[in-house]
């Protein structure tokens, strides 16, 4: 629960758009590529191991702010959280689309948790893309909105929310304002 630091900022005059690049977790360099490095050295700023680009207007930070909750939430703001669900594998239809599955009885011996009919016949002859049915599940981008805040810890540059968020213990999660208010 470190805090963040400034790595880049990009203007509307030089980039076409204003946006703010924050590192955060100190690494030991030999945790990075030599493009991280140089990209990290031209802004004299410690090895970071995640990089991410947000857009801001007036911000008014420079390279190499430290930046902490208290800088950046309010008890009562509503934010969204960005995270990566967890893996769930190879999952079938009944538990990656909720699909319901068929009767238990009536003459039903084998088919219980099957999607059913795929397709549509002779035309069109196949399966139409996108048709929903068993396949990799989880380790999904997943934005969890309008959460309210409802503690900032400047000590330990803590922030908690009431609400769920995406990922297991210990991922990594971006916290933005929310877009719906």
């Amino acid at each position: 629960a470190g805090p963040c630091y400034v790595t880049q900022v990009r203007t509307t005059d030089k980039e076409g758009y204003s946006s703010v690049q924050l590192g955060f977790g100190e690494v030991h360099p030999k945790k990075l590529t030599n493009g991280q490095l140089g990209h990290l050295k031209a802004s004299e700023i410690s090895p970071l191991r995640f990089l991410r680009e947000f857009r801001a207007k007036e911000h008014g930070l420079k390279v190499g702010d430290k930046v902490t909750v208290n800088d950046a939430f309010v008890v009562g703001e509503r934010v969204d959280v960005i995270g990566i669900s967890k893996g769930k594998g190879f999952a079938g239809a009944v538990k990656r689309y909720h699909f319901h599955g068929m009767n238990a009885t009536h003459g039903t011996s084998d088919r219980n948790r099957a999607p059913g009919s795929r397709g549509s016949g002779t035309t069109p002859g196949r399966v139409y893309k996108g048709a929903r049915g068993a396949g990799h599940m989880g380790t999904d981008r997943v934005t969890a909105q309008n959460i309210k805040v409802v503690m900032v810890d400047a000590e330990r540059n803590l922030i908690a929310i009431n609400g769920a968020v995406p990922g297991g213990k210990g991922s990594l999660v971006i916290i933005k304002e929310s877009r719906k208010q």
